[in-house]
């Protein structure tokens, strides 16, 4: 369910995770289901065994008794406490009679009664000649809705199936994709041996659960199972105990291998995120070029202590590019600043006199100054000038 997954363009933002369309269960299954882990039987109704379920969430009826139907859901499952049956046994049994008739006519997928009540004739009357299933639970109102709950988000959850292989790196949940023969399953031998613990090899099952999460889990035929090309498939839980393997885990991060290209481009900052949709939730999404001398171990776990550090708040390749930013800034206004006291430092160039006319008087031999006067006066020459 959900479609298939996809790419989402680089981004700056998280983009937003788009719900997608719950799936249906039937009384049957839900009942095998939840007689597993409540106490609970079927009391009447068998016919109806088939309906539908697709609603995760319980509903309690009281006012539907009482002729209010405004807001009744016939896909949930609704629940009838102490509060409902006490108002019912309170009624004239005409009275009763017409109440859960008109109850049950709404088509119902199926009611459960708790505190082991045996349901009352009229009621039971009604279930029956609508073919709707009435369970009864041993325990109380509030631990069977808890317990309902828990076990319809489980089946009514929307999943999908994904080749992969989904590894627990320091509690983060990396899904490796890519195409067969990349790698993906000697990369998760590489990291079982390194500590860390396989979840799923070959097929991820994955399911949605609000507010917006997937998780990954191994189909039971599947479950602590790897296979290595050479060697065939291996159980890992045999070889290396219980705690290198894990039956479910949250997917945080995809991890894309693909072949090396020379003429490829890759992201060699990190700056830009880019997210791959499951299930209609983008998860950030890294495409790691694989090629022989790679130790693609230690590059996956780097991944995921860089995740961890993005939980934390910190975000080195971002960290880095302000870095570079502001010491490219300060260096610009230092240039600016040196180019600005330099220009201050040269006088300004005055510009060349004009030559004087001929007959000005800026033409006549030079003056010499008398110590007597104050007038200038022109020298004359002396006989020592004119043999010169």
């Amino acid at each position: 369910m959900g479609g298939p997954p996809s790419d989402i363009p680089p981004s700056d933002t998280m983009p937003q995770s788009i719900p997608p369309i719950p799936g249906e269960v039937t009384v049957e299954a839900f009942l095998a289901e939840a007689r597993s882990q409540l106490r609970i039987r079927l009391a009447a109704g068998a016919a109806g065994i088939k309906r539908p379920i697709r609603h995760p969430r319980i509903q309690k009826s009281g006012l539907a008794l009482a002729g209010h139907f405004e807001g009744v859901v016939p896909t949930r499952v609704q629940v009838l406490g102490d509060t409902e049956m006490t108002y019912l046994e309170a009624l004239a049994p005409d009275v009763r009679s017409q109440s859960c008739r008109a109850f049950f006519s709404l088509g119902l997928s199926c009611v459960v009664l708790t505190r082991d009540r045996e349901p009352p004739k009229a009621l039971a009357a009604a279930a029956e000649a609508t073919s709707t299933p009435v369970l009864v639970s041993a325990t109380r109102s509030s631990k069977t809705v808890n317990a309902l709950h828990a076990i319809l988000d489980d089946q009514l959850a929307p999943h999908t199936q994904l080749h992969g292989v989904l590894v627990d790196v320091f509690g983060v949940g990396l899904l490796m994709m890519g195409k067969s023969g990349i790698g993906k399953s000697e990369c998760a031998i590489e990291l079982v041996l390194r500590g860390h613990r396989l979840v799923a090899d070959d097929v991820v099952r994955c399911d949605w659960r609000p507010p917006g999460m997937v998780f990954g889990a191994p189909p039971d035929l599947l479950r602590h199972h790897i296979e290595v090309r050479g060697l065939g498939v291996l159980n890992i839980k045999d070889m290396f105990g219980v705690t290198a393997v894990r039956e479910r885990k949250r997917i945080d991060v995809v991890v894309r291998l693909e072949e090396w290209k020379d003429e490829g481009t890759y992201d060699r900052l990190g700056i830009e995120d880019r997210f791959h949709a499951i299930l209609g939730t983008p998860i950030r999404m890294l495409t790691v070029p694989v090629r022989p001398g790679r130790d693609m171990g230690s590059i996956v776990e780097m991944a995921a202590r860089n995740e961890l550090l993005r939980r934390a708040g910190k975000n080195p390749a971002k960290e880095f590019a302000e870095r570079l930013e502001s010491r490219a800034i300060a260096g610009a206004e230092s240039f600016k600043e040196a180019v600005d006291n330099e220009s201050a430092a040269v006088p300004p160039v005055s510009s060349p006199r004009m030559a004087p006319a001929p007959h000005s008087d800026e033409a006549l031999p030079p003056l010499r100054r008398s110590n007597e006067s104050a007038a200038w006066v022109v020298a004359p020459k002396s006989r020592r000038d004119d043999e010169r």
